[in-house]
């Protein structure tokens, strides 16, 4: 009778939809409840929405004509990281007082998140259900900490449900967007090759491109902009040269004391994640498309240098999009269930904190079966033959 009562909750889309928008509000009175707390330097205090502090403030530093890309410790600590471009975009929050601001924000990405997982084809609204269980915790480490992790990884989902049914405009300018919050975005844009009509695709991403590149310029002349997006360059070879993240080159220094270069290591990752797309034939089965996308969403936390636990929402939808579509075999389910204990639940009070200390976070444990599943993806897509693959 439980589990009967458990399925029918999590195929009530009305519940869940209000479930989630009220954890992003309580998230945010949390956030803006709690007392400061002191950075490492200076000994300044900070607020406990300090990202959302970083976002706001761009939009004024953008029209005040300042870098984006220099410290600002009277105000917010940390850098900037993102494009002059996100920074327009996030003038839409900045207008409002932090008490009404930082709700709006957390609850738009949350929409977003909840509108794409709603609007994937052909997966029935209790695997959906399943999807935002699966998926909860590392949601709501996200939006403590006032990232933008839960707006990408809606974007990117969004844009691969908008392809598959034929409406590109949209699709494409979800995509181009996620890119000009978080660089990492531009691996959506192998969901591309799978759809006809390319030139459509083409023009519509070079649409897309010019008015989000020329947003800034609404607000500052070409010069002030033109040195923008120099800082903006400057800011990301600095930040990659100096940082291994829970990404797997940071798993292998650690583990092996690997020193290799990363870009070596991320062609490696190309080269792997573009193995199965050969198969030009599977490209018209709608799971080989689906588990390209579950590839993308973990490929881009595997290979990426700054990936931290607020990230983990990002490869935790494509993990949990693979468990929900995919065969339930021993291996899936002890692949998954990995996933779930040492990724998310690692990060909870159900591990005691010591053991998060001495070893899931020094040892980079959390990465560890998302290499495994990534690989099993691709085992999967490149391997099985039509009949096993296809879900429709």
């Amino acid at each position: 009778m439980k589990q009967k009562n458990i399925k029918s909750i999590l195929s009530n889309y009305r519940i869940l939809v209000f479930l989630f928008m009220m954890i992003a509000i309580g998230a945010s009175i949390q956030s803006l409840t709690l007392e400061k707390k002191s950075s490492v330097e200076g000994g300044l205090e900070y607020n406990r929405y300090n990202n959302y502090t970083i976002f706001k403030a761009s939009f004024s530093h953008l029209k005040e004509g300042k870098s984006l890309y220099v410290l600002y410790p009277e105000e917010h600590w940390d850098l900037y990281k993102y494009t002059p471009s996100f920074a327009v975009f996030f003038g839409l929050f900045a207008i409002f007082p932090d008490w009404l601001g930082l709700p709006l924000w957390n609850l738009f990405s949350v929409l977003i998140f909840l509108i794409a997982v709603y609007y994937l084809p052909k997966v029935n609204i209790y695997q959906k259900g399943l999807i935002l269980l699966f998926c909860t915790i590392e949601l709501i480490t996200s939006i403590q900490n006032a990232q933008s992790n839960v707006l990408i990884v809606g974007l990117i989902l969004l844009a691969f449900a908008l392809l598959e049914r034929n409406k590109y405009l949209i699709a494409v300018f979800c995509v181009i967007f996620s890119v000009f919050i978080k660089l990492f975005g531009i691996v959506g844009l192998a969901l591309f090759l799978f759809y006809p009509k390319k030139w459509k695709l083409a023009l519509y991403s070079a649409l897309c491109l010019s008015l989000l590149l020329a947003l800034p310029l609404l607000f500052i002349g070409f010069n002030q902009y033109e040195m923008l997006l120099s800082g903006y360059w400057n800011m990301l070879m600095n930040d990659y040269s100096i940082s291994y993240g829970y990404s797997l080159i940071g798993w292998l220094n650690i583990w092996f004391g690997l020193e290799s270069n990363k870009l070596i290591i991320v062609a490696v990752g190309v080269l792997i994640f573009l193995i199965p797309l050969f198969r030009y034939k599977e490209y018209k089965t709608y799971t080989f498309r689906i588990l390209t996308l579950c590839s993308i969403l973990i490929w881009v936390i595997l290979f990426n240098h700054k990936a931290e636990s607020p990230t983990m929402i990002i490869a935790m939808s494509g993990v949990s999009i693979w468990f929900v579509i995919s065969g339930k075999s021993n291996l899936n389910m002890i692949l998954f269930l990995a996933a779930l204990l040492l990724v998310s639940l690692s990060a909870t009070d159900l591990f005691p904190h010591y053991i998060r200390e001495a070893i899931i976070e020094p040892y980079a444990i959390k990465v560890i079966p998302l290499i495994l599943i990534w690989l099993k993806i691709i085992y999967d897509m490149t391997v099985l033959n039509k009949k096993k693959l296809d879900i429709e």
